[in-house]
């Protein structure tokens, strides 16, 4: 099974370089965020003429989150637990069934947490507090789980073309590096790196002062694997083609296969 993740920015302006990119990927199933749209206005036809099933949590102008699969989805839950009040589309889980066994995946869009020093980023912080409690209850199941999303956290220094330049962001913080390192310490497993571990690998390439010519990125998409999804992990990449094509989010898809 052929997992991957996307922050799209915008889907209704990326329908055409999502649709190729699916064409040339094939995956079988892909988490999206940053749809900033509402669910009825979600392009759903253009996915389903490609073979998959849309499963959206959308928010107006901010926000939201998707699941595609070219296979039937279960269990489709929207929203992360432990906030009645977070009203933020940035969450959802559903469970596809494989060839061996099934996937709980969730799509992940956590907060970007800036400025710091602000509620923004005591929010991130309790968010990825949520997330490391619901990530806790996944593992108790025993089943293969795959987090994958924009995480908003760069993991290391080798994951930013200049750490210096990071050092006053809520993404690259000793609190939010600490957070995503304490739900990968509860026994998950970062996918491209347990495939690559050559620096400077990166996502997310801003629109501003030609970061994407001169490869100033950062790499805070992610998929973090269950032990149970680990032991099937075959291979993990990052098609950073897609960053140079016309009208490009500012991220690229990551994805894994895993023998599902």
């Amino acid at each position: 099974m052929k997992i991957a993740t996307w922050n799209v920015n915008s889907i209704r302006i990326r329908v055409e370089a999502a649709t190729q990119w699916l064409k040339e990927a094939d995956p079988d199933v892909v988490c999206l965020q940053e749809l900033k749209c509402q669910d009825e206005q979600f392009p759903r036809e253009a996915f389903e003429a490609l073979g998959y099933n849309c499963s959206v949590h959308g928010q107006k102008s901010y926000n939201g989150v998707a699941i595609l699969s070219k296979r039937p989805m279960e269990d489709v839950t929207p929203r992360l637990p432990g906030d009645d009040e977070d009203n933020h589309s940035r969450y959802m889980e559903a469970v596809i069934p494989g060839e061996k066994g099934t996937l709980r995946v969730a799509s992940i869009y956590a907060p970007n947490g800036n400025p710091i020093g602000t509620e923004k980023f005591a929010y991130k912080l309790a968010w990825l507090e949520r997330l490391n409690s619901r990530a806790k209850e996944l593992l108790a199941s025993e089943e293969p789980v795959a987090l994958m999303g924009d995480f908003n956290v760069i993991p290391q220094p080798e994951d930013c073309y200049d750490p210096k330049a990071w050092m006053k962001d809520a993404l690259f913080q000793p609190e939010s590096r600490a957070a995503l390192r304490k739900i990968e310490y509860l026994g998950y497993t970062d996918a491209f790196r347990a495939c690559d571990a050559q620096p400077n690998q990166y996502t997310f390439w801003d629109y501003m002062a030609g970061a994407w010519q001169k490869d100033h990125g950062i790499r805070i998409d992610h998929i973090l694997l269950s032990p149970q999804a680990a032991d099937r992990l075959k291979r993990s990449a990052i098609d950073k083609q897609v960053r140079g094509r016309e009208k490009p989010s500012d991220h690229v898809p990551i994805w894994a296969e895993l023998e599902i």
